[in-house]
C-alpha cells in the first residue's frame, strides 16, 4: 500500500527476488485509485538509504478492467527498495523488500 493510499501493489510471486527471476517473475499488479486517463505509470526506485535511483520503468495504461497497470519489477540487488510511482498528476511512494 502506498504511503498516501493512492496505489496498491499486488504481488504475484513471493518473495520478490533480485536479478531477473523467471520462475516466478517479480509480477506486480498496480491498482491506482485516481483515473489513469491514458497516462503511463512511471516507477523510479532505489535502495533505501541510497540517493541514486537505479530502476526506472514506464507501464502503459492499456490494461483493463479499471485503473490497473500490470508489471514486472526487477532490481539489481537484494534489499529494501523505495519506489516512487507517478501517473496522471498523482504521486505515491512505497517500499518493497527483495531477497
Amino acid at each position: 500500500l502506498g504511503s498516501k493510499g493512492l496505489v496498491v501493489g499486488y504481488l504475484f510471486g513471493y518473495p520478490l527476488r533480485a536479478g531477473h527471476p523467471t520462475n516466478a517473475a517479480n509480477k506486480i499488479l498496480w491498482v491506482v485509485n485516481h483515473p489513469r486517463d491514458g497516462s503511463n505509470l512511471v516507477l523510479s526506485g532505489h535502495l533505501l538509504r541510497s540517493g541514486a535511483p537505479l530502476v526506472h520503468l514506464s507501464e502503459p495504461a492499456d490494461s483493463s478492467p479499471g485503473q490497473i497497470y500490470p508489471s514486472i519489477v526487477d532490481v539489481p540487488k537484494a534489499g529494501c527498495w523505495a519506489f516512487t510511482l507517478r501517473w496522471h498528476g498523482n504521486t505515491d511512494t512505497l517500499d518493497l523488500l527483495y531477497h
